[in-house]
């Protein structure tokens, strides 16, 4: 089946660890069925988030996101599934809160655009070197899940 080995990185912010949101935002994440290939929780540096917001390094805000990214644990998480990124990105919702759906994780749980909870990779090729930053190759586990066959047509 096309896409079922896609992967994406979910992670949540300081944030969102600070107000004990792991365990619910790791729930809705099983609940839609994608498998959870690889977690840990780390303090982040600041070179890894130079790479990784690498493209936002001219905008003004930028040294108070590293600020805010550095100023406690994040847990990154990567998930694996049929089309993860794509629905990810939806089960997460708008950057800013106020834009963000009910239902969604920033829509139930973030307030302002500074504090969003949630990180969720953009495309395909972003969660692929997301992924390479934030984990080693011996991090993520290959796994069976003892229900892919009824959560995907083979």
């Amino acid at each position: 089946l096309s896409g079922v080995q896609e992967r994406t990185l979910i992670a949540v912010k300081p944030d969102g660890v600070q107000r004990r949101l792991v365990g619910q935002i790791i729930q809705r994440f099983e609940q839609r069925g994608f498998k959870l290939v690889g977690l840990k929780m780390v303090q982040v540096s600041e070179d890894l988030l130079s790479q990784h917001y690498g493209q936002l390094r001219t905008k003004p805000f930028y040294p108070s996101l590293l600020h805010y990214m550095t100023s406690g644990p994040v847990v990154a998480m990567v998930w694996e599934g049929h089309n993860v990124v794509q629905t990810s990105r939806s089960m997460v919702g708008h950057t800013n809160p106020a834009e963000a759906r009910a239902g969604t994780v920033r829509g139930d749980f973030s307030i302002h655009v500074s504090r969003n909870v949630v990180h969720a990779s953009d495309s395909q090729e972003g969660a692929q070197r997301e992924i390479q930053l934030w984990f080693q190759g011996k991090e993520l586990l290959n796994w069976d899940c003892c229900d892919q066959s009824i959560t995907c047509e083979v």
